[in-house]
């Protein structure tokens, strides 16, 4: 069955962070699932990210004609990038032990394109469609700014990893609107329950 690619599943805030997403309840044994088991979803999701992520990849439109082929690397660049800012967030730390899987995960994504990047144009400056994985790397490696890698956070309620763009970067949930309202919906269950429990 086919994802619906809502706004809420690109709440991570940068391309990387939003593919490392597409596992669900990543941690928990029994509920986890991979929404990128069908690799065609690879390509649904990189036609909806062209549309969510316009600011950041500057309106460049991504592509991924066979997303078979690419599945491996797509694979390896989320799962890297998982392992090393998930890590970082909770030891407040980058370990450089996780860098060489990520640096190769990235190059590998990388292999073949013929982009030119910058700093004024991290994505290239031409209008043609860039390519999923190319796209991808390029996001990962924007991670390993100071400035992005002090305001990661977890979600606490879904697991997720998201960049805190709030101004006192204070933001607690990935999505206010869906896992904020589930977080404050269960405390004032618990109240109420506790209430009855005690009257």
């Amino acid at each position: 069955m086919a994802v619906s690619w809502t706004q809420h599943r690109f709440s991570g805030g940068v391309l990387a962070l939003d593919t490392t997403n597409t596992v669900v309840l990543r941690g928990d044994m029994a509920r986890s699932f991979d929404r990128f088991d069908d690799p065609e979803e690879i390509a649904r999701f990189a036609m909806a990210a062209s549309g969510f992520r316009a600011d950041e990849l500057k309106g460049r439109a991504l592509v991924a004609p066979d997303p078979q082929a690419i599945a491996g690397k797509v694979i390896v660049i989320r799962e890297a990038t998982d392992r090393l800012f998930r890590r970082t967030v909770t030891a407040g730390a980058l370990a450089t032990a996780d860098m060489p899987e990520f640096l190769n995960a990235c190059a590998d994504g990388l292999a073949g394109s013929r982009e030119s990047l910058s700093a004024a144009a991290p994505f290239g400056s031409t209008l043609e469609p860039l390519a999923f994985e190319a796209a991808l790397a390029v996001s990962a490696l924007s991670l390993l700014s100071a400035g992005t890698m002090s305001r990661l956070r977890i979600c606490p309620n879904c697991n997720w990893l998201f960049v805190d763009r709030s101004r006192n970067g204070s933001r607690l949930w990935c999505d206010m609107a869906v896992c904020g309202n589930r977080q404050k919906a269960r405390r004032h269950y618990g109240r109420r329950k506790e209430e009855v429990a005690n009257a």
